[in-house]
């Protein structure tokens, strides 16, 4: 499966997490958000960001991760609360993401994004035992921002 990650290009060197606290983690669990298409990843980007400034360059990357059930855990949306895009959910979220990365029930998380429910983002546990020989970098393509989006 292949999954994608945009981010600054100083960034795209390696797979590498900053342990900040997110929507599915708690700060100090090194996870990666990844989406299952490009243009998931740039939206997720513009509304994680808040805006994004065309002086720097971007880049997707593009990660592999093995085609193997097992190491993928789903979340579906009729298990969540009615709530569960609000900011105010972030707690229960980053509950269900927290008790996922501390067990290691599984190295990705699938879950519906809050953008577009229908579609998925894809969590991945840096410390997860299966990181290393289950997930890789494939490449990396230059990504330009359409000025209208900006």
């Amino acid at each position: 499966m292949e999954l994608f990650r945009i981010v600054r290009e100083e960034f795209s060197k390696n797979l590498s997490s900053s342990g900040s606290a997110n929507r599915w983690n708690l700060k100090g669990q090194f996870v990666l958000y990844t989406a299952a298409t490009r243009s998931l990843a740039s939206l997720e980007l513009i509304v994680h960001r808040g805006t994004i400034q065309n002086k720097f360059k971007y880049k997707v990357m593009v990660i592999s991760i093995a085609d193997e059930d097992q190491l993928i855990k789903q979340i579906k949306i009729n298990k969540l609360s009615a709530q569960w895009r609000t900011l105010g959910a972030y707690a229960e979220l980053q509950t269900i993401g927290s008790l996922w990365y501390t067990h290691q029930e599984s190295l990705v998380l699938k879950v519906p994004s809050v953008i577009i429910p229908q579609e998925f983002n894809y969590i991945i546990n840096k410390e997860h035992p299966a990181f290393a020989s289950k997930v890789k970098l494939v490449r990396k393509e230059d990504f330009y921002w359409d000025n209208r989006l900006l």
